[in-house]
């Protein structure tokens, strides 16, 4: 982030993160160990607050993982943060991890993608994701599904009014990675 002009502090004090401009929630590991470390500093309430207050937040691999409703690792069940519905499952490929680059099916109107072309290559390292996406009915707007393949197809990233969300590592994504950040940025 400090590589697009955003002034970081890494912090898991519960008022600095909910008072920040923006939170990005990282992730790295299992999706239970995160889940765990994350309520270890009280950072569910953290993200369903800012959220409720329409406060940015960006997740970002294992951080976008656990928005989802549970995740499904080792044949073990960890209840996620609930934001999306959804199942973070092992990925069916004939290679795991997915690690590498690999383009994404942007949606038209995202904001997270803005300026970049569709074959534009991202970083991704992870054997799980989530493969199915259910829309519920609603008067709101739906969410925006970006896609990607390896083996088949998984959520890539989601913008959902203030909470957005990529599986791939933006930071580790060159200068494509770059922009997608200085988006988000010109969100806050």
């Amino acid at each position: 982030m400090a590589r697009v002009g955003a002034d970081v502090t890494v912090t898991s004090d519960f008022d600095e993160a909910l008072n920040a401009d923006g939170l990005v929630v990282p992730g790295v590991g299992a999706f239970a160990a995160c889940m765990e470390g994350l309520k270890a500093v009280k950072g569910e309430r953290i993200v369903g607050r800012r959220l409720a207050g329409g406060r940015p937040v960006l997740g970002i691999c294992v951080g976008m993982q656990i928005l989802f409703d549970k995740g499904v690792e080792h044949g073990i069940t960890t209840e996620g943060c609930g934001e999306w519905p959804g199942t973070v499952e092992s990925l069916e490929a004939p290679v795991l991890p997915h690690m590498g680059w690999n383009t994404v099916e942007a949606p038209a109107g995202s904001v997270l993608f803005a300026g970049l072309d569709a074959d534009t290559r991202f970083y991704f390292v992870h054997s799980y994701g989530v493969r199915t996406w259910e829309l519920v009915d609603s008067a709101l707007q739906p969410p925006l599904v970006t896609w990607a393949e390896h083996g088949d197809r998984f959520v890539a990233a989601v913008e959902n009014g203030p909470l957005s969300a990529a599986q791939f590592h933006p930071e580790k994504s060159g200068d494509a990675g770059a922009q997608l950040l200085k988006n988000w940025l010109g969100t806050l």
